[in-house]
């Protein structure tokens, strides 16, 4: 608790979350990536420096624990939590279906056995809940949130839920220099524009949970590939899909760090 007082005290923060789908491994493989990159880099390269000492970076390297693990045991192609239900045998929630946002409605499904099984209510799954619980606790200093899936090779904003692209260019522009600068490492491609319209329609997912919440920069990452490997991107392809990613994430917070004086209290 001192440590989150700390980091907390007027500064601006980002907030990064990996690994809501159990079997999109490079998921978290990026965020344990991210952390150590910056942290070795922090002396040596100016834009980490700066940007470590004006901005907060939260990171849950594992947001779905329980899934995750039972993808590396059990299932390597599990998606959902692993909450019980007590009247089917089907287990689990897709976490990114459970958010109180347009909750069930288009892109969920309501039975328990899908992969898009929205849950029996919102916030039903304790990973979902205690991550809402702390972004709403902080959301006056949070201006960002990111989450990073896989796979399609896309960078999507609000809204996932309806066809309707944000009324304001900020989103668009700040995705569209994390795409170019993703682009400078190795030359891979990236679409983005609004989840619905870029990727497929959904509800009850946390970027429009967290944009509705006034979080102004929310953004979910669809990592490397788009089809070939799926999701059983091979180690090889660990190191300049972060490498990528990062040049990416770093964008997206330089451009913050320019516009937090039209946020700040």
């Amino acid at each position: 608790s001192h440590i989150l007082s700390f980091l907390t005290q007027g500064r601006n923060s980002v907030w990064i979350d990996c690994g809501v789908h159990a079997r999109e491994w490079i998921g978290p493989a990026f965020c344990q990536w991210f952390v150590r990159e910056v942290i070795n880099s922090y002396q040596y390269d100016p834009g980490t420096t700066r940007l470590l000492n004006q901005l907060n970076f939260y990171i849950m390297p594992v947001f779905n624990v329980d899934g995750y693990r039972f993808s590396w045991t059990t299932d390597r192609f599990w998606r959902k939590t692993r909450s019980k239900n007590h009247k089917f045998h089907c287990r689990g929630v897709d976490a990114n279906r459970n958010w109180k946002v347009k909750w069930c409605e288009e892109g969920a499904s309501s039975h328990p056995c899908d992969d898009t099984y929205c849950g029996p209510f919102p916030e039903s799954e304790p990973e979902v809940k205690a991550v809402a619980k702390f972004l709403r606790k902080h959301k006056k200093r949070i201006k960002a949130y990111i989450s990073i899936h896989a796979y399609a090779q896309m960078l999507l904003y609000p809204y996932s839920y309806k066809y309707l692209s944000l009324l304001f260019p900020t989103q668009e522009s700040a995705a569209q220099n994390a795409v170019t600068a993703l682009y400078s490492a190795y030359g891979v491609r990236y679409r983005y524009g609004p989840a619905s319209t870029t990727l497929y329609v959904s509800s009850g997912s946390s970027i429009d949970w967290a944009y509705r919440n006034g979080i102004p920069y929310t953004f979910a990452f669809e990592l490397r590939d788009t089809g070939y490997y799926g999701f059983l991107l091979p180690e090889s392809l660990i190191k300049p899909t972060c490498t990528e990613t990062t040049k990416a994430v770093k964008a997206i917070a330089s451009g913050l760090l320019k516009k937090c004086v039209t946020y700040r209290d």
